[in-house]
Formats: C-alpha cells, sequence, structure tokens
C-alpha cells in the first residue's frame, strides 16, 4: 500500500492549485477604482473640473482601468484632460471607501496631493478631453458649494491630512475612528 501524498496542493499539483486560485479569483468581489488629485495654485485655491457627463463639479481625475495603479491612473487622467504633467511622487492623503449607490456598486476613491502648480503650469491647463466643460481653482467656501457633500468632505480630509503629512481613511466621506 503506498502512503497518501500529504504535500500541500501547491507542490503535489500545480496546475490543480493554478485552476483552485483561479476559480477563487473568478468569486471574489471586485471593486471600482477611483483617483482624484488635490491641486493648488500660488493663492492656495484648489482645482476643481466640471464634468460633462454629470451634473456636479468635481476634483481631477478619473477611474483606474483594469489592472492598473492608482497612481498610474491619475498621471493618465491628468494627461488626457488637463493636458497637465505631474511627477510620480505625489503623496497618497485620502482613501474612501463609498458604499454600493444607485447602479454603482462600492468603491475606492484615492486621493493623491499633487501639491502647488506654478504660474506656467496654471497657466498650461487647458481641456484636452470632452469629458470636461471647465476647470476653476476655486476658494474652500467656493468648493464646497459646488461639490457633492461627501466629495466635499472627502476634499476637506484630504487637505487636512495633507496638511499634517498623514493619511485620512474614509467610509463615504466620513472619518473611521
Amino acid at each position: 500500500m503506498t502512503e497518501p501524498d500529504t504535500r500541500p496542493l501547491y507542490e503535489r499539483d500545480p496546475a490543480a492549485y493554478r485552476a483552485h486560485l483561479t476559480e477563487g479569483n473568478a468569486r471574489q468581489a471586485r471593486k471600482r477604482v477611483g483617483v482624484d488629485a488635490l491641486i493648488c495654485d500660488d493663492h492656495g485655491r484648489v482645482l476643481l473640473v466640471d464634468p460633462t457627463y454629470k451634473p456636479n463639479w468635481d476634483l481631477p481625475g478619473g477611474m483606474a482601468e483594469a489592472n492598473e495603479p492608482p497612481l498610474d491612473a491619475l498621471r493618465r487622467e491628468l494627461t488626457e484632460e488637463l493636458g497637465l504633467h505631474l511627477p510620480e511622487d505625489m503623496a497618497l492623503v485620502c482613501v474612501d471607501w463609498v458604499p454600493p449607490h444607485g447602479p454603482w456598486d462600492d468603491s475606492v476613491m484615492f486621493i493623491f496631493n499633487a501639491g502647488i502648480l506654478t504660474p506656467d503650469q496654471t497657466a498650461a491647463l487647458r481641456l484636452a478631453d470632452t469629458e470636461l466643460g471647465a476647470f476653476e481653482f476655486c476658494t474652500p467656501n467656493q468648493a464646497r458649494k459646488r461639490l457633492r457633500p461627501y466629495v466635499w468632505a472627502r476634499l476637506q480630509a484630504a487637505i487636512t491630512a495633507a496638511d499634517a503629512g498623514t493619511v485620512a481613511y474614509l467610509h463615504n466621506g466620513r472619518p473611521v475612528s
């Protein structure tokens, strides 16, 4: 009589192990990933954009594509929509889990601190994509009036975290204690 092979599946049958992982991956939840930038001008105003496909103003950024790292997605979106090329070392300042709403599943939103644009960078901004109808640097009061309440809360948390050199973690715009 032969002894049963007690080695783990990944050693005993690598193909079966890979099939097991593939099946598990297919059943696990997928999350949408959104990326935004906290961008200011030399007067301390925050850059907002007016998307043509939804009713409210927003932070510059967009959705990550499949298997795209969040920071790469942000750099791509800023280039595509505003012709803005920023360095790779933007600091993460906010992560916000957004629950399912309307037709959308839950998502994870990242805000990276892109810093203060130089006057030359500000002057070079342009609408490079039909997804945006306008952009404007806004005071906090202007931003509060233009943004949806949970986006305003996310922006406030990102500004506070950027000033403190930390990262805010939120659930639907609210700090998690």
